[in-house]
């Protein structure tokens, strides 16, 4: 396909897909909005050449259920990053998008629908519609004026009523490509007393030009349902990491974000939750390590709506030869959302003198009877412990891993534990 984004490009690429009409229509409407609406006002500087981004890659084929009918070559790399192992040995269910298509998916649980977002769009067509655009807005910023455009693969998820999947389901993506644009769209619905653990880990080769992975994410928690979001993201330290994130609550519902963020060149991601039914619970954890060339911008964003809600963000930054790693969040308590309460806790370390990390919270109580409580600390490394660790025999590197590996340690608490070793690889390298 030529890769020049106008409207023929946005139009052969849905005839090309298969879509009907109203995708197609939309998918228009959403990139003229796109050439309208400038980029962020706040966070880091995003100097992004549209004219060289690669906007597809792909071969439109249905996902394989079977790795032998998956290109060598793409298969090669998911067996070198564990996918196909930890697919064996710990999930329900997985969904593998190289570039811009998922070219392999496999669903055990017969009482779930897990399929591409594509897929689904054909297969479901009156469930899609239901939920697609509907959570996140295509013209809430730029990016998802861009994502609604240009949208290829993710994942479709619905977990029927008292429905309880006892094992992860996960997606892995994977940018190889110079130059490419990843845009895919995640649609997740947990009907009412129901529960769903989903994990994402995004990785990419590293290149000297700029990528771009700017996802969607809709998330939908039903009365008395649980939902559990876990995400490494491991970009190469070229790629554009845009990405929007929402999930909303019903009744007694409960949302938790935990949120890794290892890798790219720049980052914003701010998951949120909306509470919106009474006594429903969102929870927010995260991490950001910034390194020489990143600059992170990250956090949460809690919405009360409902009375006697209750959120709680534990916000981890970390930041070491000249990396900035920022927390920005927002919690908003709102006149009816009575008997509420909010907890906001920014933990910052810096590992050395020529890096930096800022804080951007706001926070917002509009009736009397709801709690906020705010706590932030910031430090640097403690350097009699550090040599004193020395003097055991550890080299600065070990003994500062060692520090970072204690910070994180509420974080790792929270991922399933084949993926906090692989934390651990990750912070190490």
């Amino acid at each position: 396909m030529n890769n020049d984004l106008n409207e023929g490009f946005i139009i052969n690429l849905s005839k090309k897909k298969g879509e009907s009409v109203w995708m197609r229509n939309f998918r228009l409407q959403a990139y003229h909005r796109f050439l309208e609406i400038p980029n962020p006002s706040f966070g880091p500087t995003l100097d992004i050449d549209f004219n060289k981004i690669n906007y597809y890659k792909g071969n439109f084929q249905k996902p394989s259920c079977n790795w032998n009918d998956v290109d060598n070559n793409v298969k090669n790399t998911f067996s070198s990053l564990g996918v196909i192992d930890a697919e064996n040995r710990y999930l329900d269910g997985v969904s593998n998008q190289y570039e811009s298509e998922v070219v392999y998916h496999q669903n055990r649980n017969d009482n779930v629908i897990f399929l591409s977002t594509d897929e689904a769009l054909k297969k479901y067509p009156a469930l899609f519609k239901k939920y697609f655009n509907n959570l996140v807005k295509y013209d809430e910023n730029k990016y998802t004026a861009l994502n609604s455009a240009l949208w290829s693969g993710g994942s479709f998820i619905y977990v029927p009523p008292y429905t309880k999947v006892d094992r992860p389901l996960q997606s892995y993506f994977r940018i190889d490509t110079e130059n490419l644009g990843q845009f895919e769209r995640t649609i997740i619905i947990v009907d009412h007393d129901s529960e769903l653990h989903y994990i994402e880990g995004c990785t990419a080769k590293n290149y000297s030009t700029t990528s771009l992975h700017a996802g969607v994410v809709e998330i939908y928690v039903g009365k008395n349902s649980k939902c559990k979001y876990s995400t490494i993201q491991n970009w190469s330290k070229d790629v554009y990491n845009l990405v929007t994130k929402r999930a909303i609550v019903e009744e007694n519902g409960y949302m938790e974000w935990v949120d890794g963020n290892i890798g790219s060149g720049v980052t914003m991601k701010y998951p949120s939750c909306v509470l919106k039914g009474d006594n429903a619970v969102g929870n927010s954890i995260s991490i950001a390590y910034a390194k020489e060339g990143q600059y992170l911008d990250a956090g949460a964003k809690m919405i009360h709506l409902g009375k006697n809600t209750k959120s709680n963000i534990l916000s981890k930054s970390i930041s070491e030869n000249g990396g900035t790693s920022n927390y920005r969040g927002t919690v908003n308590i709102s006149k009816n959302a009575t008997g509420s309460y909010a907890k906001v806790k920014c933990d910052t370390i810096i590992l050395d003198n020529m890096s930096k990390s800022d804080t951007y919270p706001k926070n917002i109580v509009l009736n009397n009877n709801s709690v906020l409580e705010h706590e932030a600390t910031i430090s640097k490394i403690n350097e009699e412990k550090l040599f004193y660790l020395m003097s055991l025999g550890l080299s600065e590197k070990a003994a500062k891993d060692l520090f970072v590996l204690g910070f994180i340690s509420d974080f790792k608490k929270s991922l399933p534990m084949e993926y906090a070793v692989e934390l651990n690889r990750l912070l190490k390298e």
